[in-house]
């Protein structure tokens, strides 16, 4: 196992996301699924000159994407913006897609389980005949029912994945674990040789060791399965607006290089954007806990 890092979570250029990492301890990267704004050759060179790897991307299932709209349009857009993403991760030498399923903040179906169901595993075979041409792995990840309202838990992720196809994995995170699973240990036993991926943070969702996670048992875990790949850092701590915020240095108070729909995105995980000099802690402090369980 080695740690990756996110590049979601804060707004900045990808020039500054990549450097820092080697000096961290970091070996890899992945990359936020907006295939769009990234210049694959120029990215590549940059991971090169840094001896970073980039190891997949995550999907970002803003309000219009999702891969079981009752919508068609809606659906087929969505299969697309997966495909362009998985064309990203292949130009940049990467190996794994990460996909959330349905719509980040859509709480309430559209339609019956069973048509939801059956657009889902349309829409995510699509993908992942796709990405076995790419040479890519999707990872079905579940995020916590206040943030989504399908697949939630590892259960549900590995059936989709069971119902798409062998070559299909599942990629876990243990901060909607914390939230979702009556035992996350089992959850990633059951996951076993489908895990293709493992998002870090804590169960307040601030970097490792910051709050109730057993990170020792978390990796012996991964270890006991046979996993070897990227524990990746995807800290979004929540913001304090009171007198008691241990952190005063915590939130960015330069929004003026942000872009509208990027601070946005950023608020409606996290409350706000977080200061570099925040974020570069939270970053140490994975570093700090995780590196000798993996060393």
């Amino acid at each position: 196992m080695y740690l990756a890092m996110h590049t979601w979570m804060r707004s900045e250029p990808i020039e500054r996301a990549i450097e820092r990492l080697p000096a961290l301890g970091y070996k890899a990267i992945e990359i936020a699924g907006a295939p769009d704004a990234i210049d694959t050759a120029a990215v590549r060179n940059l991971l090169k000159k840094h001896g970073v790897s980039c190891f997949g991307a995550v999907s970002l299932m803003t309000p219009e994407r999702s891969l079981l709209a009752k919508d068609e349009a809606r659906r087929a857009a969505s299969v697309q913006y997966i495909k362009d993403c998985i064309t990203m991760v292949k130009e940049l030498g990467g190996e794994e897609m990460s996909v959330v399923p349905g719509s980040v903040g859509q709480l309430v179906s559209e339609s019956t389980p069973e048509d939801e169901w059956r657009w889902a595993v349309e829409s995510v075979t699509a993908c992942n005949d796709y990405a076995q041409t790419c040479g890519v792995r999707i990872g079905i990840e579940p995020i916590n029912r206040f943030e989504t309202f399908f697949i939630n838990r590892a259960a549900q992720a590995i059936a989709l994945a069971e119902a798409v196809g062998p070559s299909c994995g599942v990629c876990l995170d243990s901060f909607h674990m914390a939230l979702e699973e009556e035992d996350m240990f089992a959850a990633i036993r059951a996951a076993g040789d489908r895990l293709v991926d493992f998002h870090i943070g804590e169960n307040n969702r601030f970097a490792p060791g910051q709050g109730t996670l057993d990170w020792a048992k978390i990796v012996a875990t991964l270890r006991a399965i046979g996993y070897d790949g990227p524990l990746s850092a995807e800290f979004c701590p929540p913001f304090d607006r009171t007198p008691a915020n241990p952190f005063p240095h915590q939130a960015e108070t330069d929004l003026s290089n942000i872009p509208e729909e990027q601070r946005k995105f950023l608020e409606d995980h996290g409350s706000n954007v977080m200061s570099e000099s925040f974020f570069v802690e939270q970053i140490r402090q994975t570093a700090r806990v995780l590196g000798p369980l993996i060393a």
